[in-house]
């Protein structure tokens, strides 16, 4: 069984989820069944239909949350220290190209959102990244074509 790294925050969302899920997800779909069972004819009923179709996709979700919950390695990075890459660290990046300067977390795969500064560590960025430390240069193949970056800054917060 693989492990699934993830930090604090990724865990406290994905259990928000499933929380949710369970808790107002799932008791609605119930109320929708029990409106749409009343309607009669549950052959040539859609709403019955896109109620129980709903209720499988409610199911499914609570499944694969569950799931990750259980295979989850956390990584808390306020425990982390140093000036390497790894998980966890937040690493301020200088674009060569334009002298932009960038930072991002590296997070797990359910956490990633780019624009918000927090990339999964599966992405070409990051494999490139960790593992380097401040100071280092690193080029890698992004979708968009050959990037070079300079490390100014490691941190774990």
């Amino acid at each position: 069984m693989q492990k699934i790294p993830m930090t604090v925050s990724g865990e406290i969302l994905l259990r928000a989820q499933l929380k949710h899920l369970m808790t107002v997800e799932r008791p609605q779909n119930i109320s929708d069944i029990e409106v749409a069972r009343a309607h009669g004819d549950l052959s040539e009923n859609a709403e019955y239909h896109a109620a129980k179709e709903r209720q499988s996709m409610i199911d499914a979700q609570t499944r694969e949350i569950k799931d990750k919950l259980s295979r989850a390695e956390v990584i808390d990075p306020t425990k982390l220290s140093g000036d390497k890459v790894m998980f966890g660290a937040t690493v301020l990046l200088e674009d060569l190209e334009n002298e932009e300067q960038v930072t991002y977390q590296i997070v797990g795969s359910e956490e990633a959102d780019p624009k918000a500064g927090r990339i999964s560590y599966t992405s070409p960025l990051a494999r490139a990244i960790i593992g380097k430390r401040e100071g280092d240069f690193v080029e890698f193949e992004a979708p968009g074509g050959m990037r070079e970056y300079d490390i100014i800054k490691v941190e774990f917060k």
